[in-house]
């Protein structure tokens, strides 16, 4: 079965706990896998991150769902469209490579790009550590909670 499965590697809001997952994942995801993806992640103005490829490691999770019509909401909700010039999309869904947390080759997997002229003009700031997560328990920890 688990070739069948689409396999999507998130790394912001729809990764398991954060805001996005429950409306867009729960009902449909039958595996989660911690992973890790070459590329360089970003934390943008409008309160969310974008990846880019890049040297460096960008923690997130692999989602896997039974079939692709996944694909309709979270095309949707990072504002791609497959037949739409790429500078109009906000991300760009491309196949990658994914790797264990220790750095062993794991599985290909959907990623949702951004292009570097966007994460310009979205003010984003780079995360050295590849982990949106730890950005914002420190902001959140620096406003004195």
């Amino acid at each position: 079965m688990s070739e069948n499965l689409i396999h999507i590697f998130v790394y912001g809001t729809l990764k398991p706990g954060e805001c996005n997952y429950q409306r867009y994942c729960a009902p449909r995801v039958v595996q989660e896998r911690l992973a890790i993806a070459e590329g360089q992640l970003f934390h943008l103005s409008l309160g969310y991150p974008g990846m880019t490829e890049g040297v460096g490691w960008v923690s997130g999770v692999i989602l896997s769902f039974p079939n692709p019509s996944i694909f309709e909401d979270l095309d949707c909700l990072e504002d791609y469209q497959p037949h739409r010039p790429p500078e109009q999309n906000e991300y760009q869904r491309q196949e990658i490579q994914t790797y264990t947390p220790d750095k062993h080759p794991l599985k290909v997997a959907w990623v949702y790009w951004m292009n570097p002229a966007k994460i310009q003009q979205y003010q984003g700031v780079y995360l050295p550590d590849g982990n949106w997560n730890s950005h914002i328990k420190s902001k959140k920890s620096s406003k004195g909670r």
